[in-house]
């Protein structure tokens, strides 16, 4: 472990210093973009005013043929496009492809004053944090950035879930996680060809009624591994995040994990297709009458201290600063979001 006064400094001459408190932003869904794909790449300018997060997507999903075209294709859209209070990611190859080592080389000194994010897929350990963060600063320093680029983490492996905390603790340049449920299945040797999502065989039974009827209820796969992701990520000062739905034909069940793990901690999901981005626009936005009822709390309890009763319901120190989780990420909301802002009343 570095000591406390080594963490924050750059780990090249000439790079920026991390950030000691990250920028603050709204990012409920990360939209995924084909940069290989010229009519995608002509689409960038009207996604920037709908979503909150571009990613220019360089791996899976990618053929191996088009990687290095990707790779052009991502830099050519960022050289192209303003993106202004809307974030440009960019999915990095793994550390293990032939590939890894020229996005980086390729993209940081052409555009890394544009990129906000670096998401690296599998990451197992501290070891693959170091590795990058390393990297990232002697490009930096070489291009003259002004500004660290971030680096978030896909959680898609049993070991890289083992170590979840420490990855979680690795940089200060770690932005947060995405819990990635496809790999994560073939690692743990799960029995599903789905991506993300519930699963009719999960499920467990109620008890016999008189007529020795029982009732399956459906569990969530992916509870725990969202429950120990958003323990890791909020303990560091992390943003956690779900990660793909596959199933576009069904927008419901899209929904419903997404709110799952909306009330679970999560700050957003990755979206792939474009009716994924109203579903997360609406799941990650707090709801009206939830922010109505924070606000009271809040109003009523000025310096977060004793306790009132507001309909009903007694209010104290802990409820007031969920009533704060809720209401703060409201106006977060509201400062990009005007048809939001209006019903918040912000």
């Amino acid at each position: 472990m570095k000591t406390p006064g080594a963490f924050y400094k750059p780990l090249a001459i000439g790079a920026p210093a991390p950030f000691r408190e990250p920028p603050v932003s709204l990012e409920r869904m990360i939209h995924f973009v084909p940069p290989h794909m010229e009519k995608m790449r002509a689409k960038i300018p009207d996604l920037i005013h709908k979503v909150d997060v571009i990613l220019g997507n360089l791996e899976d999903a990618i053929p191996a043929d088009a990687k290095t075209d990707a790779r052009a294709g991502f830099i050519q859209m960022a050289k192209d496009n303003d993106f202004g209070e809307t974030g440009l990611w960019t999915r990095v190859n793994c550390l293990n492809s032939p590939w890894f080592l020229d996005d980086l080389l390729e993209i940081v000194p052409a555009v890394g004053d544009k990129l906000d994010v670096i998401m690296l897929p599998k990451v197992e350990g501290v070891w693959d944090i170091h590795y990058l963060d390393q990297l990232l600063a002697q490009l930096e320093a070489r291009a003259g950035l002004s500004r660290p680029i971030m680096i978030h983490a896909i959680l898609e492996t049993a070991e890289g879930v083992k170590n979840v905390e420490q990855i979680a603790a690795a940089s200060p340049r770690m932005h947060g996680m995405s819990l990635g449920p496809a790999d994560l299945a073939a690692s743990r040797g799960m029995k599903t060809t789905r991506v993300g999502g519930g699963h009719p065989d999960y499920a467990v039974l109620s008890d016999a009624d008189g007529t020795g009827a029982r009732t399956a209820y459906q569990q969530d796969l992916w509870h725990y591994t969202v429950g120990k992701m958003v323990d890791a990520c909020l303990s560091c000062g992390l943003k956690p995040f779900y990660g793909p739905f596959g199933d576009f034909s069904d927008p419901e069940a899209c929904e419903s994990q997404f709110r799952n793990a909306f009330l679970m901690g999560c700050l957003g999901a990755w979206s792939l297709h474009p009716t994924q981005i109203e579903i997360a626009k609406k799941v990650f936005s707090p709801d009206p009458a939830e922010v109505a009822f924070a606000a009271k709390i809040l109003e009523a309890m000025p310096d977060g201290t004793g306790a009132v009763m507001i309909d009903g319901k007694m209010q104290d120190d802990a409820t007031w600063k969920q009533a704060k989780v809720i209401v703060d990420l409201a106006k977060l909301v509201a400062s990009k979001d005007s048809e939001l802002a209006a019903v918040y009343g912000l």
